[in-house]
């Protein structure tokens, strides 16, 4: 697991390849990853918007920004946390992602940058 706090807020992402998904002979690695997003501020926060950055092995570089996560704004209260599952493909089958989400602060709408940790998205049968 990696994990990282950035102003407050601290991200933690579990990551899985999902054999069941992905067709190696065709160059396609499917990757799943578990987020958690726990609030350790003293203030109500709302995540507005996500930027990732997605690797592969070749060094292509795929970028994806888009408003919430999976449909989502959540607020999160002092204490409360939010967590979700999404996936990534790539056309190898090693890679990593990194990224920041947009936080807007509830007491006076200041937006701020909450880092999500680099991970390695890596097929099991990479490690032999």
């Amino acid at each position: 697991m990696e994990t990282l706090i950035t102003n407050g807020i601290k991200v933690s992402v579990e990551t899985s390849y999902q054999p069941s998904y992905s067709r190696p002979l065709e160059m396609k690695f499917i990757f799943s990853y578990h987020i958690t997003i726990e609030n350790l501020s003293s203030q109500t926060v709302q995540l507005l918007r996500r930027e990732w950055a997605i690797y592969d092995s070749t060094g292509t570089i795929r970028r994806v920004e888009g408003e919430g996560v999976i449909g989502k704004q959540p607020i999160l209260a002092p204490g409360e946390s939010h967590q979700y599952a999404s996936w990534s493909p790539l056309t190898t089958e090693l890679g990593k992602m990194t990224g920041a989400y947009i936080f807007s602060k509830d007491a006076d709408g200041q937006e701020f940058r909450v880092n999500i940790p680099e991970f390695k998205l890596i097929a099991p049968f990479k490690l032999n």
